[in-house]
């Protein structure tokens, strides 16, 4: 890890949404974080520098100058070093207004603390050893899930499952490292080459299988960390609005009998048998003289090159068209479920030819208006990304933050030199340079060897109070 420094002055910001609640929480951090905070506390003869740890008190918030109460307030008191930042914290509960949060937060900062950096608290809990940088990273995949498995995937990652695992790689290359070094700097066999040789490459590929092993969860965790990209695409007026609103269970888009109603794509995140899905309601793709609509349709375009999953809806109340067969061409590339919308009124549409165009396992049959089939569309869509039940295997450590599937690839990739290395007899001392590179490569994963731009650049993404 490279040589990393930090001002321990007290930070504070505030903790909870901005809006209207029944509580809002002004944190601080740092050695002075008690001092701070019982400058500006009152509650009889009581000081917070006297208190116990982890304890709450009763009192109000007040301006030293004027003497003026902010508010009442309850305030935690925890000792470092178990705290979240292994250092003194201190929490002030105000009552939830905007206005009330914003003048405690003044207060604080005027009797000494410093208006907290996107991320700080964090960053602190990282560079005081309390957590690692991929738990770091846990902690704002946890506050973003948006289901259930999501959440429990990053709580996974926040107990230091992946740290676990990515931590007895490195020991065991590193172990094997230095059975090299020693090996080459007292060689006690004449083959002492051969048998070093062997050594590396059959590590080599024990560490590149257990890469391989976290590399082949990489697309579901990605899946349930981000949410499935997924494009609502057909024909103007087929239902597409419909579907959305229905699996939002609220009225987002306008739905009417006139064709080219969606205009701009609309993007709303729906929970799907906990797959997380992005969907895009696009408008109707056709040829159109409207300016306006002609747009919308070049983003619904856009929105179709970039899904992960398209649902190509058609009205099965009327006959495929050309433009239908088009939609089909142009969603080949794409895991594709066909929704027969409108199975409520009668059936005009070929189902034999569209057959003859799609998987027919891909077909779903629908009516948004009787709620018909959409428990067989939800059922399709957690089945086409996790197979077998994946997402229910509570034990598997996934890997789902792009920073380290990037990490784990390069690794991967400096073990194959390894072993190309080995195989066209090149010298030991230089073989071992690519496997130092794994052990550095998966180092970065953890934070154990990382550069401050990078910690600058990965905290900066925080809120402000995290």
């Amino acid at each position: 890890m490279s040589e990393l420094s930090l001002e321990f002055d007290t930070i504070a910001a505030v903790s909870t949404p901005p809006g209207e609640g029944a509580i809002g929480i002004v944190r601080l951090s740092g050695d002075d974080a008690l001092k701070v905070a019982d400058q500006v506390y009152q509650s009889g003869s009581k000081s917070l520098a006297t208190v116990p740890s982890h304890t709450i008190h009763y009192g109000h918030i007040y301006d030293p100058k004027s003497t003026e109460v902010i508010d009442e307030v309850m305030v935690s008191v925890m000792r470092s070093p178990k705290t979240f930042t292994r250092e003194d914290v201190v929490e002030i509960n105000c009552h939830g207004g905007i206005t009330s949060v914003n003048q405690v937060l003044q207060i604080v900062l005027q009797n000494g603390a410093r208006l907290a950096e996107p991320g700080e608290f964090t960053k602190r809990a990282f560079l005081n050893g309390r957590i690692d940088l991929s738990q770091a990273e846990a902690v704002m995949d946890l506050i973003r899930a948006k289901t259930d498995k999501a959440m429990y995937l990053a709580l996974q990652q926040l107990d230091g499952n992946l740290s676990s695992l990515i931590r007895n790689l490195r020991s065991e290359i590193l172990d094997t490292l230095a059975q090299v070094e020693v090996n080459i700097d007292y060689p006690e066999y004449d083959d002492v080459e051969t048998l070093t040789a062997q050594l590396l490459v059959e590590k080599a590929y024990q560490v590149k299988a257990s890469i391989n092993q976290l590399l082949q969860t990489a697309s579901q965790g990605k899946i349930l960390r981000e949410g499935l990209a997924t494009a609502i695409i057909g024909r103007p007026n087929v239902g597409k609005s419909s579907l959305l609103n229905f699996l939002l269970q609220e009225d987002k888009a306008i739905v009417t009998e006139i064709a080219g109603t969606t205009r701009d794509i609309i993007e709303e995140y729906v929970n799907v048998r906990g797959v997380p899905l992005k969907l895009v309601d696009t408008a109707g793709i056709r040829e159109t003289e409207d300016i306006v609509e002609k747009i919308g349709v070049e983003r619904s375009r856009q929105a179709l090159s970039e899904a992960d999953l398209v649902l190509l809806v058609f009205n099965q109340n009327e006959p495929l068209t050309d433009e239908d067969k088009l939609l089909i061409e142009a969603t080949d590339e794409n895991h594709r479920i066909v929704i027969l919308n409108k199975v409520d009124l009668p059936n005009q549409l070929d189902l034999v030819a569209l057959e003859s165009l799609v998987d027919p396992e891909s077909i779903v049959k629908t009516s948004i208006l009787t709620k018909s089939g959409i428990d067989v569309l939800e059922e399709k869509i957690a089945a086409l990304f996790f197979t077998g039940g994946a997402t229910g295997d509570r034990d598997a450590t996934y890997v789902s933050n792009v920073r380290h599937i990037a990490l784990l690839h390069d690794a991967e990739a400096a073990l194959d030199e390894v072993i190309s290395g080995i195989e066209a007899d090149m010298p030991v001392d230089l073989v071992q340079i690519d496997m130092t590179r794994c052990w550095d490569l998966l180092g970065e994963i953890t934070g154990d060897s990382v550069q401050d731009e990078l910690l600058t650049q990965l905290f900066s993404q925080f809120c402000l109070g995290k």
